[in-house]
């Protein structure tokens, strides 16, 4: 099923406004930072591989996206649910109607 393009704009709208919202976060920020500190310090490095470095790196990375995945997930979510509920609603006022006409 195509979504009208109206609709596809909407949806790509929130997904911006969302994404911005996200990149601003101060928790994400501050996981940023520290994650590329240790990406700083992993380069310092002469073995990036078998150093504590990259795991430190790594596991930052893992986190800082994690967190971020998260966050996109929830609002949609929200989002997905509001829309359904605005969606159901106008559907019951139109059946509402029909019922009386």
């Amino acid at each position: 099923m195509d979504f009208p393009p109206w609709m596809q704009r909407a949806i790509q709208a929130r997904l911006d406004e969302v994404t911005a919202r996200i990149e601003h976060d101060p928790e994400l920020s501050r996981v940023r930072g520290e994650t590329d500190e240790a990406f700083e310090a992993l380069f310092a490095s002469q073995d990036v591989e078998q150093t504590l470095d990259y795991a430190e790196w790594e596991n930052r990375y893992i986190v800082s996206k994690g967190i971020e995945n998260e966050r996109l997930y929830m609002q949609g979510l929200r989002d997905g649910i509001q829309l359904t509920a605005s969606l159901l609603g106008q559907l019951m006022l139109v059946e509402k109607r029909h019922k009386s006409d």
